[in-house]
């Protein structure tokens, strides 16, 4: 990954686009959050129903945070010691922001700030939150390379950029909709293992 490329991702979200990018799990396709017709443009190339969530990804922690301030402090805490990571967090969203990735739980919100280094670092420094799904047909398998991405969804995105080989295991799905009453719950086993989880919560 270079400057260039995560400056043309960030160019591609704004203008309305849907990229495919590499996270720090598995190849994902990215929309702006805020975009009707971009989100939907997302969830047609998957095959995915509008009544399944998405998760809003920020590329640092910081802004990540400054767009959730109604955060409680236990679950900001949480947050805090989580994140960067290969977490999908379910927060509460009492101001029901980002809604369009919120299905039919405007009050819940999926987010994700992935953890990029070495070869995807360039990614880090990308400003805007984008909407975030995998990039396989609904149901199906997660890919690690660009070149086992679906060939429809390579062929219906705005941008492509090949981060190479991922991991390949997603992002553990965590529900911290009750921690300030101490209260979790692993909702998809993933790259995290629960007992790390279990020391840091």
């Amino acid at each position: 990954m270079t400057a260039a490329e995560a400056e043309a991702f960030e160019r591609c979200i704004a203008g309305g686009g849907v990229a495919l990018f590499p996270a720090d799990t598995v190849y994902g396709l990215a929309a702006d959050p805020s975009s009707a017709a971009a989100v939907d443009r997302l969830y047609r190339l998957k095959g995915r129903g509008r009544d399944r969530p998405a998760a809003v990804m920020f590329f640092a922690l910081e802004p990540a945070l400054a767009a959730l301030p109604e955060l409680e402090p236990r679950t900001r805490a949480a947050v805090e010691r989580l994140l960067p990571g290969a977490l999908t967090l379910i927060l509460p969203n009492p101001e029901r922001r980002f809604p369009l990735a919120c299905g039919p739980a405007p009050e819940r919100l999926g987010l994700r700030v992935p953890s990029l280094k070495g070869a995807l670092a360039p990614l880090a420094g990308v400003s805007v939150p984008v909407l975030q799904s995998s990039a396989n047909p609904s149901g199906g398998a997660d890919a690690r390379r660009a070149g086992e991405v679906d060939e429809g969804i390579r062929a219906g995105v705005d941008l492509l950029l090949d981060g190479g080989e991922l991991p390949g295991t997603p992002s553990t799905v965590v529900d911290l909709g009750d921690y300030e009453f101490g209260a979790w719950q692993v909702m998809r086993e993933g790259a995290v293992p629960s007992a790390e989880l279990e020391a840091v919560l």
